[in-house]
């Protein structure tokens, strides 16, 4: 029998230009910026937390100038290109629409949902200005969710800047999955539509004080709660202490398995999303 990888890579990760069709704030703390393009019919849906990296001009670039590698040397290349170097950040398909399925055009479309911080991260910056015609570029890097199938129920952990992640294993999951779903968010307006199997429990959890610290409200929530029996898999995403505080609760309180736990920093306190 094949050794479950850590992660699902793609087979042949490309580095695909596109440019903005659409940008739209969908709710307090989100904005959408959806995209396209001929090179995105090279792109393979995986579904899930399918992840990219992002690619966009830093200010006062007129050209957005790319590494040629897709390889892990794709990086070296990067650090040489000194001030030519774009701004790069990680990013989740929130949706992707095949040609002739799009709501901007006959090509295909990708959305993309960013955590709104005004001007205080480039991304989130580029997110709320970029005007349609804005190039970038998307390197695939596949999913880190990657369950074992033996697991009898899963469960979901995180904050905002995890929404995407969460809500897209929960469109692609098995119809019969069994698990709990912890979503924290800023605001109640930032909850979003969910395609969720009926054995999975979502709850959005609200700070109530935009001064709370993220994160916080979602790991106080699950020690609290009562999980399901059996041995169950987790998938724990956002912020670094977060992600880090459930995994060593579900591990050291919980008897969770380590190998049971995916669990993945977004980003730390002190150091803006995006």
């Amino acid at each position: 029998m094949a050794k479950r990888t850590k992660y699902v890579k793609p087979e042949e990760p490309t580095l695909l230009r596109a440019q903005v069709l659409a940008s739209k704030q969908i709710s307090p703390n989100f904005v959408r910026v959806t995209v396209g393009g001929d090179e995105l019919n090279s792109f393979t849906p995986m579904g899930f937390d399918q992840w990219f990296r992002l690619f966009i001009k830093r200010d006062g670039q007129t050209e957005l100038k790319l590494p040629t590698q897709t390889s892990m040397l794709w990086y070296a290349q990067y650090l040489m290109m000194g001030k030519d170097k774009p701004t790069v950040r990680n990013y989740t398909v929130r949706d992707f629409r095949p040609a002739g399925a799009g709501l901007f055009g006959d090509g295909p479309e990708i959305d993309i949902d960013f955590v709104s911080h005004g001007d205080a991260s480039p991304a989130s910056a580029w997110a709320n200005s970029s005007d349609p015609g804005e190039e970038l570029a998307m390197l695939d890097e596949g999913l880190i969710y990657n369950p074992d199938p033996e697991a009898d129920w899963q469960l979901l952990v995180g904050d905002e800047s995890a929404l995407p992640a969460i809500l897209g294993i929960l469109r692609s999951a098995e119809r019969d999955l069994r698990g709990e779903a912890f979503i924290e968010i800023p605001h109640a307006d930032d909850t979003q539509d969910v395609d969720a199997p009926a054995g999975v429990n979502v709850h959005w959890l609200v700070r109530s004080d935009p001064h709370d610290r993220t994160g916080d409200l979602a790991l106080a929530t699950l020690k609290a709660a009562t999980l399901p029996e059996g041995r169950g898999f987790a998938f724990v995403a956002g912020e670094r202490d977060l992600a880090t505080g459930v995994r060593r609760h579900l591990v050291t309180d919980r008897g969770f398995a380590k190998e049971d736990v995916s669990f993945t920093g977004f980003w730390r306190r002190g150091k803006a999303q995006g």
